[in-house]
C-alpha cells in the first residue's frame, strides 16, 4: 500500500490550546454573550460555542483557551480570531498574536484490508483486545505517539498525533506492522 492510503484518513476533530495573554472576566462574558455555559461551582472554565466552523472553546479566566471540534488548523485559527472579536465586545483587547498548539488530532479512515483482530492481538505489541466488551482492537505506537482503534472490516480511528506528518507516519507504520504480522501467518 502506498502512502496515498494514509491520506485517506479524514480528520474528525482537532484539540488545540492557546493563551491570549489577558485575563478574561468569565461572569461578564457569560452575561453578555449568547451560546455560553458557565458553572464555576462545577468547572472553572466557560464553554463558548461557535457556530461556523462548528466548535466549542473552553475559556479560562487566565486567558487560556482550549478549542475542540474543528477539522483543520485553518479552522482553529478562524475560531480563535472569532473568540478575540467576541472578547473585544466586553473590552478585553488581545494585542499579541496567539500561538496555537495542537494537542491531539482524531482521524478516521479505512485500510481496505479485512483484519483478523485475534491474530493481530497476538502478533503486535502494545495491543488491547476484549471482543466480549468492544469489537475494536486498541493498538498503541510509541513513535510517533499514536493510538489506533482497528476493526475487522479495516475501518480505523487514530488519535494522539499532533500534525499531518505524524498522522501519515503513524499510518505508514501501522500498515507496515500489519503486513509484517500477516507474513507470519
Amino acid at each position: 500500500m502506498s502512502s496515498k492510503s494514509a491520506s485517506s484518513l479524514k480528520i474528525q476533530n482537532i484539540v488545540a490550546t492557546t493563551s491570549l495573554g489577558k485575563d478574561v472576566p468569565l461572569t461578564k462574558l457569560a452575561k453578555t454573550i449568547q451560546n455560553t455555559e458557565y458553572n464555576p461551582e462545577q468547572f472553572p472554565g466557560l464553554v463558548l460555542r461557535i457556530k461556523q466552523p462548528k466548535s466549542a472553546v473552553l475559556v479560562f479566566s487566565s486567558g487560556n483557551l482550549v478549542c475542540t471540534g474543528t477539522k483543520s488548523i485553518a479552522q482553529v485559527k478562524e475560531v480563535i480570531e472569532q473568540v478575540i472579536k467576541i472578547l473585544r465586545k466586553i473590552n478585553v483587547k488581545v494585542t499579541d498574536k496567539p500561538k496555537i498548539t495542537v494537542q491531539n488530532i482524531v482521524a478516521s479512515g479505512n485500510i481496505n484490508l479485512a483484519l483478523n483482530l485475534n491474530f493481530l492481538a497476538l502478533e503486535l505489541e502494545n495491543t488491547e483486545y476484549e471482543p466480549e466488551q468492544f469489537p475494536g482492537l486498541v493498538y498503541k505506537l510509541d513513535e510517533p505517539n499514536a493510538t489506533f482503534l482497528l476493526f475487522s472490516n479495516g475501518k480505523l480511528v487514530c488519535t494522539g498525533t499532533k500534525n499531518n506528518q505524524q498522522l501519515e507516519d503513524s499510518m505508514t507504520q501501522l500498515i507496515k506492522k500489519i503486513k509484517e504480522a500477516n507474513k507470519n501467518k
